[in-house]
């Protein structure tokens, strides 16, 4: 059995977070089941179309994010027993409809679990099932200023004029469907073994604000609120101009800024004492740009490039969506894929966001018509005697999924870090292996208590990401190591790395090395550009994926340059998509008892979710606009000024209605009559009128003020928040939200926990981040067998290291 064949999963909802979550799923091989509402998805009207003509059959979001579904048309509340079906047939449910809406629509849990009572139902929520906000209104615009990630971005603005930014198209939405995936196949796998249920509350804030790599912890840790204004810690970063186009360079390390002087000629001014370190060259960013600007515009794009590369130094291009696609790694590795829809026809869309061995990723039908399955999905459910298959499971009922499950993590800095820290908080036993030799890159970051003295122990970045982890100090520098490194995997079901490309084979670790020591073995590799390709050894750190992958070409203010999104984005990205394959795999081998090897290019999972644009550059040849915080359809959809210094609110409407209610709550009711704002063509024509009108009356309202007060009326609005914010929300705080357990070093910190909520396990982070090399000797004597003397000889020959 390949994939995922044999799982079976009804998808209800509109638009991108359940969708996302249910192609992961298809695309996998598992049997999903999109049920739509008689007018269909919303996803549906949004585009974009061939010849920008509106079809509901050819929406270029709709056909990306429902590959390998069957679709049928599900009335809802469903009078006729059609829902109680579907559910009666399925494993996993998962949904994004908001909770008075669900109950509405009869999507109560308790209800359905006495029809399938091992039944996996994920509900999709903008703030979660619980909580004082758990009633407001939202769009992916609300999602992404509210979670944290908004206020970020752009990078190192000098413009505090303008607002915060969101990134382009719905990527809060994306990391919503993600995190939906990921618990929805560990809790299917905990049901494959236990034939237990689960009802998994998902808070679309709460994934994003999970994303924000050292920001929030700098508040907690230092009392410094980050911010998208001033001056990056580290430089050169950023955009700089080629002669026929723009590169992305990221130099983070010492000996990458030497050789970067080496590729330049050793410059005279290189020796200046304002260049002398890391910081100093922040501090004169301006000056340093002009000297290296000067050189860059001497290159092309990809010369430099590949030049750049070629002595270890992080450049990348600054792709548009025309050039992603004649890129030479995404070609080679097919990533790209051919689909053919009886509408549209033949059309590239964007392909997997990871590779699995074994042919379990694939596209075997396009996106559905609307209705298309309906008569054959009525003959199944009229047949439908399935007898599930679970096996005994000898597991105290009501821990979390990933329980028995044990991960070797090999990973440093974030995106493999993360990627373990997911499976830590679903139950797996993570044992992080570190040595003194290389210390994560997480522990050596300055973000410490501004009471203590700095140490490997008390950075906010490590213990951020690094949770409910045991820490084995091991020193892969010496062949005894490597011998122990072999036994612990033949432990363990997992193995997660994210070196660069050949360390692992180097180690005598890759993996057909693995299989020789566990057969079914699960091994996880994620890398800036994957393990095979023509860039197979170029490094790729996640800022710079994005300017690569075409999400910072969509990015930016109306009429403006390119931007960044205010995080390493393609980090956590990359480790999340990891963590869902991971996952998927071993529900895989529940069912066949074979590993998986399993190769995540930062580079595909972030070109995965930038569809809107590819759509519109595969259908119609164009690039799409950067429009800011703007929508191509709704409006008023924006980020507005508010009383007070660098306050801003959001504020977006969907239909008519929702405008009528804004112009009441606002006291302004004569604009709903306004010919110029009258529907929503009208509004779109005469958007900047519209915020100009609505800037003048938040300018003089608090953020809270013109939140509270929209949201009693209906209309989605929400501050765009900053780690002060976020840390005393009494939404995010109510719903425990926030991890703050003792540390041996730094005492009760707060750090952003769990994505999700369980019915039938526990929830929050159950350990802190470890010291390192805390759980050295337990691994050795308890797991591995070792006595105290040879324990202690490994130590003073620096084996345990």
């Amino acid at each position: 059995m390949a994939g995922l064949e044999g799982m079976r999963v009804l998808e209800l909802g509109h638009m991108v977070a359940a969708a996302y979550a249910g192609k992961l799923l298809a695309d996998l091989g598992a049997d999903v089941i999109k049920a739509e509402e008689p007018a269909g998805d919303a996803a549906r009207s949004r585009g974009p179309f061939p010849g920008g003509k509106p079809d509901p059959e050819k929406s270029g979001l709709f056909l990306y994010l429902n590959t390998n579904k069957r679709g049928v048309i599900l009335d809802l509340p469903d009078q006729n027993g059609k829902l109680e079906r579907l559910v009666g047939w399925a494993d996993v449910l998962i949904h994004n409809y908001p909770p008075r809406r669900m109950h509405e629509l009869g999507l109560d849990y308790s209800r359905l679990r006495e029809i399938n009572p091992p039944l996996v139902m994920c509900s999709i929520t903008p703030f979660g099932l619980t909580g004082p906000y758990r009633d407001y209104a939202a769009y992916e615009l609300t999602i992404a200023h509210g979670g944290g990630w908004a206020w970020l971005s752009p990078n190192s603005s000098d413009r505090p004029d303008l607002p915060p930014l969101k990134a382009a198209g719905h990527q809060a939405d994306f990391q919503a469907g993600l995190v939906a995936a990921l618990t929805s196949v560990a809790a299917y796998f905990r049901a494959l073994r236990s034939g237990e249920g689960e009802h998994i509350d998902v808070s679309s804030q709460e994934a994003v604000a999970s994303l924000l790599e050292q920001n929030f912890v700098h508040f907690t840790y230092a009392g410094q609120v980050a911010s998208r204004l001033g001056r990056r810690l580290l430089y050169p970063w950023g955009f700089f101009p080629c002669r026929d186009g723009t590169i992305f360079i990221v130099v983070a390390e010492a000996d990458q800024w030497q050789r970067l002087m080496e590729l330049m000629g050793n410059p005279e001014w290189a020796e200046w004492e304002i260049f002398a370190d890391g910081y100093k060259r922040s501090e004169n960013s301006d000056v340093l740009r002009i000297y290296i600007e000067e050189w860059t515009r001497t290159w092309t794009v990809d010369e430099l490039f590949r030049a750049a590369q070629a002595k270890r130094i992080c450049m990348v291009p600054v792709s548009s969506m025309a050039s992603l696609a004649n890129e030479r790694q995404l070609k080679e590795r097919g990533f790209f894929v051919e689909v053919t829809h009886p509408r549209v026809g033949r059309l590239l869309q964007p392909g997997a966001p990871y590779r699995i061995s074994g042919g379990a990723w694939n596209i075997t039908r396009p996106a559905p018509l609307k209705g298309q399955h309906d008569d054959e999905v009525a003959q199944m459910l009229a047949s439908n005697n399935r007898e599930r298959e679970r096996a005994p499971s000898s597991r105290a009922p009501g821990g979390r999924p990933l329980e028995g499950v044990r991960v070797a993590d090999f990973s440093w800095a974030w995106a493999g870090p993360f990627c373990g820290m997911l499976l830590a908080h679903l139950g797996a036993e993570v044992i992080k292996i570190e040595s003194h030799t290389r210390l994560d890159l997480g522990r050596r970051l300055p973000i410490y208590p501004t009471d203590m003295e700095p140490g490997p122990n008390r950075c906010g970045y490590f213990n951020q990401w690094n949770q409910g982890k045991k820490s084995l100090l091991l020193n892969l520098r010496r062949p005894e190591a490597i011998a122990i490194a072999k036994q612990l995997i033949s432990k363990c079901d997992v193995v997660l790395d994210n070196f660069a490309t050949g360390v692992m084979e180097r180690l005598g670790l890759a993996y057909e090395d693995l299989k020789k020591i566990k057969p079914d073995i699960i091994a996880a590799s994620i890398s800036g550009f994957g393990h095979t390709g023509p860039y197979k050894g170029y490094m790729g750190y996640g800022p710079a994926i994005v300017a690569m992958s075409g999400l910072s070409s969509l990015t930016g203010y109306v009429g403006g340059s390119p931007q960044e999104v205010g995080i390493s984005y393609g980090d956590p990205n990359g480790g999340i998509h990891a963590a869902v394959a991971i996952c998927a795999a071993l529900a895989m081998r529940a069912r066949s008892g074979r590993g998986q090897y399993i190769d995540v290019s930062l580079l595909e999972a972030m070109a995965a979710l930038t569809p809107e644009g590819w759509m519109e550059y595969a259908m119609n040849g164009v690039e799409p606009p950067r429009i800011g915080n703007r929508d191509a359809i709704m409006a008023p959809h924006d980020c507005f000024p508010c009383a007070g210094n660098d306050e801003w609110v959001t504020i977006a409407c969907g239909n008519d209605d929702e405008w009528r209610r804004l112009c009441a709550a606002t006291g302004m009711p004569e604009l709903a009559n306004d010919q110029r704002f009258s529907d929503v063509a009208g509004r779109k024509t005469n958007e900047d009128e519209l915020t100009a009108l609505l800037s003048s009356w938040t300018r003089t309202r608090t953020k809270w003020e013109v939140t509270h007060l929209l949201q009693q009326a209906g209309v989605a609005a929400f501050p765009s928040m900053n780690s002060r914010d976020l840390a005393e929300d009494v939404h995010l705080n109510e719903r425990g939200f926030f991890a703050r357990l003792p540390h041996p070093e730094v005492g009760v910190r707060t750090h952003a926990g769990v994505q999700w909520r369980l019915t039938n396990g526990p929830n929050g982070v159950h350990s802190p981040a470890p010291l390192l090399g805390q759980h050295t000797d337990w691994v050795m004597s308890e797991l591995l067998g070792y006595e105290k003397d040879e324990i202690e000889r490994l130590k003073r020959e620096r084996v345990l290291y």
